[in-house]
């Protein structure tokens, strides 16, 4: 199937935005996606499968006397099935209650530009251009350790195209690509086996480093063999950007989301201006940061992404909106109204949601800490409440800090606290941002967390 360009994409959410007034909704918007991916998979040290996968379709969102309705196709080529989705939508709004706080869809923006989040070269690899990336992959981890056992990976490419129009005016179209190589293994010695340690890169462009993501799997597997007790205490640790993304997706990220604020599910009620964390950590929802894997000019209403300061030297400076949160408080939305592609309306979600790196190497922060634990993998975050903040969760592996050094790894270490506390008792921030996912830090050195030793 040809690929939608910026015109008929337009031209085809103009279309649905038309017909829906003409049959008799008050507002319209119109989203379309089509997204582009191909996959190669390693199991068991070897490359086992490769697919391409093509999803295309239309959102379509209608009001009708201030009562939503929502329906989807993922056939567009046929202006009858978009007609049918239309229809559909406006019957949901038909049978749902009318929305007393709906004060209308975004207005006509400008949007700025955007770095480093489309590069053609992705779009030209083909299955076998991935095939050699996964061997060079593998080829580093068994060059870095013999014994390594590569378990599960694999490298994969995306191109996606996005247009919405609405009926306030709204045109927006914006194309990205992405491209990501993954590795978890486990090295084995005579009789011992370690956990399983997992390392990725991922890209906007094509500047991707399989060779270091099979070296460094194979070297923190290899520093996982030699592994000791710890005891139950409470210690230093520090949070790798793995154990970071894990905590405060789970956390942090919904307890600055504006509906949730809103809805009372949030300890930052009524908290903008008041110092939640240490002096020392500022984050950022940066939607143009260049090659932010969450980059983009507008977010999944139209609305144009911004740098918004979330916390700035420990103090609570605002929450993430959408249109509908801002109307409500009668604010502008900071952009971050998220979607899944097509197939639902928009929730609130973060960009890049970044903490800001401080001075120190990673080397550097690891000789600050005189007892301590070094911590990558977190097992158990998702069933953190948000609401409270408090967390247990299983560190495996994790490694002993001595005098400022590495001595030993350890295993099923359990961690017992609260991600709010966490935050004030941020020591030392160092300067290694990487990105995972939607998020991006660096490693940060906390103090007094209480840890439940095997």
């Amino acid at each position: 199937m040809a690929v939608l360009e910026k015109d008929s994409m337009l031209s085809l959410a103009d279309y649905a935005v038309s017909s829906a007034l003409q049959k008799g909704a008050s507002e319209v918007e119109a989203y379309l996606y089509e997204g582009h991916s191909t996959n190669v998979g390693i199991e068991r040290g070897q490359v086992t499968k490769s697919n391409k996968i093509l999803d295309q379709g239309l959102g379509i969102r209608v009001i009708v006397g201030k009562a939503i309705g929502f329906a989807y196709t993922n056939a567009i080529e046929n202006k009858n099935t978009i007609n049918d989705a239309i229809a559909s939508a406006l019957n949901a709004a038909k049978a749902s209650k009318p929305d007393k706080n709906w004060s209308g869809f975004p207005e006509k923006s400008l949007y700025g530009l955007v770095e480093k989040t489309y590069d053609q070269k992705i779009i030209k690899l083909h299955s076998k251009d991935l095939v050699s990336l996964a061997y060079e992959m593998l080829d580093a981890a068994i060059t870095a350790e013999k014994n390594v056992l590569p378990i599960e990976g694999g490298v994969s490419t995306a191109f996606f195209l996005n247009g919405i129009a609405n009926s306030n005016g709204v045109r927006a179209f914006d194309k990205g690509t992405y491209i990501e190589c993954s590795l978890a293994a486990a090295v084995k010695k005579k009789n011992t086996i370690t956990p399983v340690c997992f390392e990725f890169n991922a890209e906007r462009t094509y500047n991707i480093n399989p060779k270091w993501v099979g070296k460094e799997a194979a070297r923190l597997a290899l520093s996982a063999l030699n592994t000791k007790r710890i005891e139950t205490r409470t210690t230093n640790l520090i949070l790798t950007q793995f154990a970071l993304q894990s905590l405060l997706s789970n956390t942090l990220i919904n307890s600055v989301k504006a509906d949730n604020v809103q809805r009372k599910q949030s300890p930052f009620r009524d908290k903008i201006g008041e110092q939640i964390g240490s002096d020392l950590l500022t984050i950022q929802d940066d939607g143009l940061l260049a090659g932010g894997l969450g980059t983009a000019p507008f977010d999944g209403e139209g609305v144009p992404q911004q740098k918004t300061n979330i916390i700035k030297k420990g103090v609570l400076k605002n929450f993430l909106y959408d249109n509908y949160t801002a109307k409500k408080e009668g604010k502008e939305s900071t952009g971050n109204a998220s979607r899944a592609g097509y197939l639902s309306t928009p929730n609130i979600g973060t960009t890049n949601f970044r903490v800001i790196p401080g001075n120190l190497t990673s080397e550097q922060l690891i000789e600050e800490v005189d007892d301590g634990l070094l911590i990558y993998y977190l097992q158990g975050a998702h069933s953190s409440n948000p609401v409270s903040g408090d967390f247990s969760v299983v560190a495996t592996p994790a490694w002993k800090i001595k005098n400022g050094e590495i001595t030993h790894s350890t295993r099923g270490i359990m961690l017992s606290g609260n991600i709010f506390e966490v935050l004030k008792n941020v020591s030392l921030i160092a300067n290694n941002e990487r990105k995972l996912g939607s998020i991006i830090s660096p490693w940060i050195l906390v103090k007094n967390v209480r840890i439940i030793g095997k």
